[in-house]
């Protein structure tokens, strides 16, 4: 299998998480370079008509993008350990986090980043002010991330999940819209520690 990544894009680094968490060193790493627009060649188009990493290439040819899509199809033929959940309540309930994470935060720090600092102008038309709304957006997330770490010790409860990798790599890559949560979120500090101290946080 190969792994088509970029060098510190956030939605990349969850699948090299969920790889070595679930140790899975065999899948060979394909680093394009997004600002000379490695991503747009028609070679690389035809393994994603949407020109978005990352992609996950099968032995076979097959291509698969989308990170949740991505996150399935490695715990189907890795099950351990369990990322997506092991009961029908838990499976739902890692998903719906999941889900709230990568819209309510993941999406808007990165219409942020896009519309307000220009990186892809020569590929998109930026929208200052709807950057800046997103960025506002990013930040009313914080709350609800420290409400649901103060009770659960991991983003979706009991249990280390898909939901905990994307928003750790959501709050890092929040650095680059100088968003970073401070000491008036205690619980969001506390599981970022704990995040840190994962094999997986380095991948």
């Amino acid at each position: 299998m190969k792994l088509y990544s970029a060098v510190k894009a956030p939605s990349p680094r969850r699948i090299l998480m969920a790889l070595a968490e679930k140790g899975m060193t065999q899948v060979e790493v394909v680093n394009l370079d997004l600002g000379k627009g490695d991503n747009l060649s028609a070679d690389f188009r035809a393994r994603n008509p949407i020109a978005k990493v990352p992609v996950l290439e099968l032995d076979d040819g097959t291509c698969i993008a989308e990170a949740s899509a991505i996150y399935r199809y490695l715990e189907e033929i890795c099950p351990e350990p369990a990322l997506l959940g092991r009961t029908a309540v838990e499976k739902a309930v890692i998903e719906m986090w999941d889900k709230r994470v990568e819209s309510a935060f993941f999406m808007p720090v990165g219409n942020c980043f896009q519309h307000t600092s220009g990186f892809f102008k020569d590929r998109m038309t930026p929208i200052p002010a709807w950057g800046e709304e997103a960025g506002k957006l990013a930040a009313k997330f914080l709350p609800v991330l420290e409400q649901q770490l103060a009770l659960n010790p991991w983003v979706a409860g009991e249990r280390f999940s898909v939901a905990d990798i994307t928003a750790l790599c959501t709050l890092e890559f929040a650095k680059v819209i100088k968003l970073r949560p401070g000491d008036e979120f205690p619980a969001i500090q506390r599981w970022y520690q704990a995040m840190q101290q994962r094999p997986s946080y380095s991948a």
